[in-house]
């Protein structure tokens, strides 16, 4: 598996990974938008063949030069590719981003309530808190958990060598889900 910085010729696939994996879908020009504004921040993984298997689309908060943070706008791993790591890697290195370009303090993220997969990924093993709920937040009416993290971790030299680990297995039937969509 390889996990590499988007390009714009990786857009394509990228929309439709997420028609696969996701309930809320993005116009094409939306993911134009993440790659032209924020190209180093968004993340593809690889299979063995170059195919791309999952994603992270991630931006940086325009409002907010005092406190400068970036979201998630959406993350997803095909099904087949799930419980390898890969959402984790690809969050990792969006977050790393953050702080590396653009001095972020912390990152959002909205996820449906009903997600508890996505949720036990954010929470338990990226250190996501809830700082508030949405009611509404989706198009079907469902309400979105609003999720921050903090980015001092990556500021520390530590923290930094300790997450640099390759991923070597291959595909599985595992239910890891990183549904993490603003629409």
């Amino acid at each position: 598996m390889n996990i590499r910085c988007a390009r714009p010729d990786d857009l394509m696939n990228m929309q439709h990974c997420n028609l696969l994996c996701l309930p809320e879908n993005y116009q094409m020009k939306y993911y134009f938008y993440h790659g032209l504004s924020w190209p180093q921040l968004s993340y593809v993984a690889e299979d063995d063949k170059g195919r791309i298997v999952g994603y992270v689309l991630a931006k940086m908060e325009e409002d907010s030069e005092d406190n400068p943070h970036g979201h998630i706008t959406s993350l997803a791993v095909k099904r087949s590719y799930r419980r390898l790591g890969l959402a984790q890697k690809l969050m990792e290195q969006a977050a790393r981003a953050m702080v590396e370009c653009f001095q972020a303090k912390y990152v959002s993220l909205h996820v449906r309530k009903s997600n508890r997969a996505a949720l036990n990924l954010y929470m338990n093993t990226l250190r996501f808190t809830i700082s508030e709920i949405e009611p509404k937040y989706y198009a079907d009416g469902e309400d979105a958990y609003a999720m921050r993290r903090e980015l001092k971790s990556f500021t520390e030299p530590d923290t930094q060598a300790n997450q640099n680990v390759s991923i070597t297995a291959a595909g599985t039937d595992g239910k890891e889900n990183g549904d993490a969509n603003q629409a």
